[in-house]
Order: structure tokens, then sequence, then C-alpha cells
């Protein structure tokens, strides 16, 4: 073999390379600063306020789950699947009229669920899950924070039934984000074109369920 093909290939092979570099970092997205507080959104401040107004020390932290998680790639869901796990958020939208506090224990594990299909930390990793979430779904996250926080604390059973309302619908955002085909997948699984999410599609529902359930305790 040449010098100069050995020369031509170790130039392609470094080209390559540093090319597979930049995607990975362009994955990963940025790691500090202003770039960190675009991409957490709501995430940025509530870590800040963790760290008692560390900016450095929050920084840190949100960097660390990049890095743990920003390479992941969301699993699509097949269209049945989507479709139970549509299916049961609908019916915990309708057991929330005679029983919020068991549809809103039901919303945490269904999310858990949902999340660890899509391809994020499972198996009772709930922290991990989180923190995963919050890397590419930072602003619908709070959602499911607040209801599991609700559920594993007890709260729920003594929290109102407004408060596990707006719990209920923080965590649906999340759900809905979780649930709906990414761009990719193009919505194939809706052969009428509609490409909308029913826990979407139902937010009148949802809502016309909650203002029966106030109803009923007045």
């Amino acid at each position: 073999m040449s010098t100069g093909l050995i020369i031509a290939l170790i130039v392609i092979v470094a080209v390559v390379v540093a090319v597979a570099a930049v995607l990975s970092l362009r994955a990963r997205g940025p790691r500090h600063g202003a770039g960190l507080k675009r991409r957490f959104g709501p995430e940025y401040e509530r870590a800040v306020a963790r760290h008692d107004g560390d900016t450095k020390a929050a920084e840190r932290e949100l960097a660390q789950r990049v890095e743990r998680h920003g390479d992941l790639r969301e699993r699509p869901l097949e269209p049945a699947e989507r479709e139970r796990f549509e299916a049961r958020w609908t019916a915990i939208q309708e057991r929330f009229v005679d029983a919020p506090r068991e549809a809103v224990a039901e919303a945490d594990r269904l999310i858990a669920e949902l999340a660890a299909a899509r391809g994020f930390p499972a198996d009772g990793q709930y922290e991990e899950q989180l923190a995963a979430l919050s890397v590419h779904h930072a602003h619908r996250v709070e959602g499911y924070r607040r209801v599991h926080r609700m559920v594993q604390t007890g709260a729920h059973d003594g929290a109102g039934t407004e408060e596990m309302r707006e719990a209920l619908v923080g965590a649906r955002a999340l759900f809905e984000e979780l649930v709906r085909p990414s761009r990719h997948e193009g919505g194939r699984h809706r052969p009428d074109g509609d490409r909308t999410a029913p826990a979407a599609r139902s937010g009148h529902t949802t809502s016309s369920l909650f203002h029966r359930r106030q109803a009923k305790e007045s």
C-alpha cells in the first residue's frame, strides 16, 4: 500500500471521527449557561432554587443529567400499544369523578409505564426516570413530579379535589407528549389523518368530568 493511500485513509478516518464527535455533542445539547437555561426552562429555575440560588451548582447538576441521558433515543410505540395507553388514560379521567385519589395514583403508575415503554429508565428507578424525562421533556415533567409526590407522601389523601385536578391536568401534558407519534412516525397509526391523541382531543371531556366531580361535592 502506497504512502499516499495510507495518508488518505488516515485523513478520512480523522474526518469521520470528528463528524461523529460533533453530531454526538449536538445530540446531547448545551451543557452550560444560557444553553442549559433554554433547554431546561422551568427545570433550570427549579434546580437553582433547590441549590439556594447557586447557579453554578444547578448547572453542574443539569449538565450531569445531559451527560447521562442526552443520548437517549425514545422508542416508538406500536399502534396497538399506543391505543392501550390512551384507553387507560381515558379511564383514569372518568374514574376521577367518583374516585379522584385512586385516579391520581393510577396516573402516576401509567406515566411511569409509558415512559419505560418509550425507553426511559424503568424498574422503579423513579429519580433517574424523572432526570431523563427532564432532559427530553423539560417543559412537561413537573406535572408528573407533582402527581408522584402526592402519591408517595400520601398527600393526595388530604388534598382537595381542585388540587388533585390540577396535578392530573399537569401530568396529562407529559402523557400527551409521550404517547403521541413522533414526527418521523408520521402518525401512521391513524388512517384518517388525525394525529391528535385521544387524551388531547378529550380536553373538553376531561374538563367536564372534573366539573361534574365538583358539582357532586357541592
